[in-house]
């Protein structure tokens, strides 16, 4: 058993290199999660009870695993193995279950110019009492356009990472309390992009096409829901598969509510 989990642990460590396309002393932020990694894989080797693997999170047929919040039937259908988000009305919809430490891979593109979507991770996967969103670790998605259209700084662009609804965070890149890309590495509507995000121990690591560019540390919570955003605009998500990984030492507090 620990020779497989060894092998798997290897797919996922050289799966995480080739996402970097650099070796490991380009980058601190590319250091940040291959220690981290390694941390939490010496404590698979100790245990060798199970195997680590990617398991798929969006089927590619229908919304089994999947809850809608506070949308409506005609926000997410699926077509072609593509989970197609209409953006309206503005809310989430959520898993069926919480998750703890994980790795989390998703692809995903915008339909409209300026788009604005996102990933809630570690959630209460209920909205507020007067925003429709959820408290919860964001992870954004947003279309090349939305910083110009909107009059934003330039800073305000995808990739950002921040808490939301009162959640707190420490932010690796600061923008207030966002943490923001250090490279702009996403491409424009119509085009795939793909995201890898890596949250262990109520630390975020995101890789945008390739490479890990941002990251934020000392989350509120660290097990939650994770959410897909509705948000005014079109968007398609595919190739959603999710890696659990071992528990950490997380208390009631840091855990979201349930949702009965």
């Amino acid at each position: 058993m620990k020779n497989l989990v060894s092998r798997a642990m290897n797919e996922v460590f050289f799966t995480i290199l080739a996402d970097t396309g650099k070796k490991l002393s380009h980058t601190p932020v590319q250091l940040a999660i291959l220690l981290l990694f390694t941390m939490y894989g010496s404590r698979l080797l100790a245990q060798g009870n199970d195997q680590l693997s990617f398991v798929q999170l969006f089927n590619g047929k229908n919304l089994n695993g999947w809850v809608d919040v506070n949308t409506s039937k005609d926000t997410w259908k699926v077509k072609n193995g593509t989970l197609i988000c209409s953006g309206k009305p503005i809310g989430v919809m959520r898993s069926d279950r919480q998750y703890e430490n994980f790795i989390l891979e998703v692809e995903w593109k915008h339909m409209e110019a300026g788009g604005n979507s996102g990933v809630f991770i570690w959630s209460e996967g209920t909205p507020q009492e007067h925003d429709p969103l959820t408290k919860a670790i964001e992870v954004q998605m947003l279309e090349l356009d939305y910083a110009p259209q909107h009059n934003a700084t330039d800073d305000y662009v995808h990739g950002e990472l921040f808490p939301t609804m009162g959640m707190t965070a420490i932010p690796d890149n600061p923008r207030g309390i966002r943490s923001k890309s250090l490279e702009k590495r996403c491409k424009g509507k119509g085009e795939w992009n793909k995201y890898v995000v890596v949250a262990v121990d109520g630390t975020v690591k995101l890789s945008v096409n390739g490479k890990f560019v941002n990251g934020l540390r000392a989350s509120e919570r660290k097990k939650g829901y994770i959410c897909l955003e509705a948000e005014g605009a079109e968007i398609h998500f595919r190739n959603m598969r999710i890696m659990e990984l071992p528990s950490g030492i997380t208390t009631p507090e840091q855990v979201a509510p349930v949702v009965h």
